[in-house]
Formats: C-alpha cells, structure tokens, sequence
C-alpha cells in the first residue's frame, strides 16, 4: 500500500543554515496495517507524515502509494491533525458532509453518508452542534468522521490524541480500534505516547533523533480488541523504552548540554505514558 525508498528531506533555513529532518529511510506499509511511527520530538515523524500525504517533496528517495509515484495529495490518503480544524461556523453533520459537497455529492447523498459516519463515532445526538459546543473529544470524533466519509484507502493520523485527557484518550482509543477492525483502513499514526502506539498498533516504527532514521520495529502481537491489562503489550512497552532510552539522552544533552542521563528500565508503571517520560 505504502512503500519509502532511501527518503531524505532537509529543509533550508531563511537564515542560510539548513537541517536534515530525514536520512535514508526505508519502510513499507501493507494494506489494511495499522503501523505507528514513534520516536522524541524533531526525529522527523510528522515530516514523514506529510511526505506520504503529499504536503512536501523529499529530497531524494521515492514514495509509492498503491504502486503509483506520490507527487502530491490524492483522494486515497486523508489527514487527521491534532488539532481538529473543522469550520467553526458550520454544524458537526456539515463538517463531517464537507469534503463531500467539494466533490459534488448532492445533499441527500452526502448527508446520509455524513451521518452514518457520525454514529459511527457516536456523535449522533451532536449533528446539529457547532464545534464550540462540544468538548475537545468530541471534535476529534468529528474529525475523524469527516476524513471517513471520504472513504479514503488511506488514514494518516498526527498525534490526533495530543491534547486530550488520559480518560478521553482511552475511550478514542477503543473507538479508533473498533473503526480500524470494521474497515481495515490503512492506518500510518504518529504519537509521542508509547502505551498508545502499543494498544493501537500492529507494527511501532521507533524512530532516532535527528536526522530520522527507522532506528527499530517491534511487532504487537497481541488479541484484538486490546486490554490494556495484557502482559504481551506491557512486555513490548518495556522493550521500546529500552530502545528509547539512548534517543532520549542524546535529546537531553542536547538541550541542556550538561552530563544528564536517563536510567534505563525507569518506568514505574507497567507503561510510559509518553516518550520523555522516563528524563
């Protein structure tokens, strides 16, 4: 579905300086994959991101989506963002029926397509709200409903669960899982929160810092629907962490440039909550 081949992005500075976000990555998305990308924050994740969606040009590799070259946005990959960005002037079902009108659905069509997406993320007591009357979960919902009403074959998701509290989270968590189980979407999602990456994910890509490279894969091989309870999900939180360890402490110097460290295995819980959380 995806294929990156050898990709490089570096982007120049107005100042005359420039850096590079990507080095030689290499990665390949198989149909109907939920596959998260992990790693500190600047290695390049959502850099990656807009490179499959089309939102920037890479320096040098290639992108392939559906064995086709990526030039630019198609209506085969859709982006959700972590901010919700829906029109703040129109109601929930003319969000969501938005990207429809665009392509010329008529209004019957489009609505009864709109709403069925809305219930599917349990907003249909909500259609005719505007955004600034519904809570910071709920305009994730409709945002997600929005970019499924498309239909596309593709869902690229930017740390759509950012901002929210750790309870909301949990419930969109199960949500996104239940629609990913339903649809098979192609799901590529970018987090900084390890236990999310691990509940949602079939493969977690652990990124280095910069420049990004795909620093190494760990398979979720566990039941669907997940429990945040399993022993297989704790086991390969632990082993990301490991490898995080090292990423993190180059940040850290990096940023504070004194001689701090990052004892390894530090997670007092069965998961870390986020990437940086063990600093």
């Amino acid at each position: 579905m995806i294929e990156i081949a050898n990709v490089s992005k570096t982007f120049h500075q107005r100042t005359g300086g420039s850096f590079t976000a990507l080095d030689n990555v290499s990665l390949t998305i198989q149909k109907g994959e939920f596959v998260s990308l992990l790693g500190p924050s600047g290695c390049g994740k959502s850099t990656l991101l807009n490179l499959v969606a089309g939102l920037e040009t890479a320096e040098s590799g290639n992108i392939h989506v559906n064995g086709k070259a990526c030039t630019g946005p198609g209506p085969d990959r859709v982006v959700v963002f972590q901010e919700h960005a829906l029109f703040p002037w129109l109601t929930v079902l003319d969000n969501v029926a938005f990207g429809l009108k665009q392509k010329g659905v008529g209004k019957k069509e489009r609505e009864a397509l709109a709403m069925e997406q809305i219930k599917s993320v349990h907003l249909s007591k909500f259609a005719d709200r505007y955004p600034h009357e519904l809570s910071g979960g709920m305009k994730q919902r409709a945002a997600i409903a929005r970019a499924l009403a498309m239909d596309p074959e593709i869902l690229l998701m930017d740390e759509p669960f950012a901002a929210l509290d750790e309870q909301t989270r949990l419930v969109l968590h199960k949500e996104l899982e239940e629609i990913w189980l339903r649809t098979r979407k192609t799901i590529l999602f970018i987090t900084h929160n390890i236990r999310e990456a691990v509940i949602l994910s079939d493969r977690v890509l652990v990124m280095s810092t910069r420049p990004g490279k795909i620093k190494k894969e760990f398979l979720v091989q566990a039941a669907r629907p997940r429990d945040i309870s399993d022993s297989v999900l704790h086991h390969v939180e632990s082993s990301i962490m490991e490898v995080l360890a090292d990423e993190l402490e180059k940040v850290v110097k990096e940023e504070t440039g004194d001689e701090y460290s990052i004892k390894k295995k530090s997670i007092s819980d069965p998961a870390a909550d986020s990437v940086g959380g063990g600093i």
